[in-house]
Order: C-alpha cells, then structure tokens, then sequence
C-alpha cells in the first residue's frame, strides 16, 4: 500500500474577504495547512477551519509566514534569526490553542510564501523555523521541499531531530534547479486540471517531476500540496485525489504517511 498525503493552505480569509472555498475543498484532502493571522487569516477564521478539519479527519497545520497582511506573506523581509523563531512561535502558538480547544493534535508546521522559499535558500531561516517547532512540540512535522534544491532545509530540521514530510506540488511548475518558478512569472502556476492531476501522478508514483526547460527532477514525495488561493482549488484537488485513487494510492493524514500506515 503506497499513501500519500494531499494538502491545501487555508483559512486565508480575513474579516469580511473571503478568499477560497474551503468548505468544499477540504472534503478531497487529508492535511490542512492553516493561516495563523499574519500573512492571512484572522482568530474567527483560525477557529472556524480547525473546527472544520476536525469535522472532516483532516491532519491539521499551522501555515505561519512573515508579518506581511498586505502581500500575504510573498515578499522577502529582512529578519534576524531569533526574529524568525519568536515569529513562528507566536503563530504557531496561536493555531495550537485554537487545536487544544477543539480537542484536535497539531499534526505539521509548514512555513508559508516568502518565509517558505527563504527557507529553502538559507540554512539559518530554515533553522530559525525548525527552533520554533521544537520548542512548541518535538512530535510535530516539519514541512520542507522535495527534490534535491530542498536538501539543506530537510537535512537541518532532521539534524534537530524533527520528522520531516517532504512535499512536491502539482499546481506548480519547477525551475530547472528544482525551485519553484517565481510568482512573478505568468507560468508560475498551472491552472490545466488535467496536467494537474499527470503532474500529481508522477510526483506520486514516479517520484520526479519535468522543469520548464523540460529536464527530470527526481523527488521523494510525502505529501502534495495545492494552493488554497488558486481560483480552480477545488477542481484541482477532486481531480488529484480521485486520479492517484484511480492509480492505486491511498491517501492520508502526513502523520499517517511517515508512520507507513
């Protein structure tokens, strides 16, 4: 039995915006990654979607990102590492009451946007962000990139002695070097449900995915990720789990996944 986690950010709406759909969304995933209010989200909002992920026996995360409310956590910001590590701490803090008050475990802690890619770059933000979710919890997963360009960020979680879910995703489109292709970009994000859903295929059970320039990334993949904030979320994500179903996988919670079972 081959599992595979598939998870969605969320709880991204704020006061009167609301931005996805995730009531419907999260029927088709196994793992949640939920704003905690800096980049996106709100308490009222944090509350409703722990309580809607356990309504569904969906693994919930907290999605902490840079202080960054008006560019939702995409642009860079120059932090020091303790920074960083009160940072996250704060937020992760925060989606842990909200979890405990709903008799929920905090399953992962997936760093968001800018904080996220960052991360992937440079060992100390990366180790700022491990810091934090040792401290909170040792038991909690670290979310960090699959594929060769996610080394550094991986190995400095494991190296601290955090359980590590590696993650691809399919509604994006990847860099030769194995990064993902900058937002700025028209091609950043794939809307094509149909090359979505091929793309997830083969991160699953290929364990690689195709560049732009056309070149073979090979990925050990726990978990796959499509983002919240993409017009076609729910599509995409029916369409995923019901095509790796198709081919035989077996979704589940991240927990789950590294367990083996």
């Amino acid at each position: 039995m081959v599992l595979i986690d598939l998870n969605c950010d969320m709880g991204e709406s704020f006061g009167a915006y609301k931005i996805g759909t995730d009531e419907e969304v999260i029927r088709h995933i196994t793992s949640a990654n939920i704003a905690c209010g800096w980049h996106a989200g709100d308490p009222v909002v944090m509350d409703y979607t722990v309580r809607l992920a356990k309504r569904h026996n969906v693994g919930v995360g907290a999605h902490p990102g840079y202080p960054d409310l008006m560019g939702f956590g995409r642009r860079n910001m120059s932090l020091g590492r303790k920074e960083i590590t009160t940072y996250v701490a704060y937020q992760v803090g925060a989606l842990w009451a909200f979890s405990r008050m709903h008799s929920v475990r905090l399953q992962h802690v997936k760093a968001h946007g800018a904080l996220y890619n960052t991360a992937v770059d440079d060992p100390d933000v990366a180790r700022a962000v491990a810091e934090a979710v040792l401290a909170i919890d040792p038991q909690l997963i670290f979310v960090g990139l699959a594929g060769p360009k996610g080394h550094n960020m991986r190995r400095v979680a494991m190296e601290m002695g955090l359980r590590v879910a590696f993650e691809a995703f399919p509604d994006r489109n990847y860099t030769p070097e194995g990064t993902l292709v900058p937002r700025k970009h028209e091609n950043a994000v794939i809307h094509d449900p149909e090359l979505v859903k091929e793309r997830a295929i083969m991160m699953a059970k290929e364990q690689k995915v195709v560049a732009v320039d056309g070149s073979v990334i090979p990925l050990e993949v726990h978990t796959l990720c499509v983002h919240g904030d993409n017009p076609k979320a729910l599509a995409l994500v029916a369409g995923i789990r019901e095509a790796l179903t198709r081919e035989g996988l077996t979704l589940a919670p991240m927990d789950q996944v590294l367990k083996g079972g």
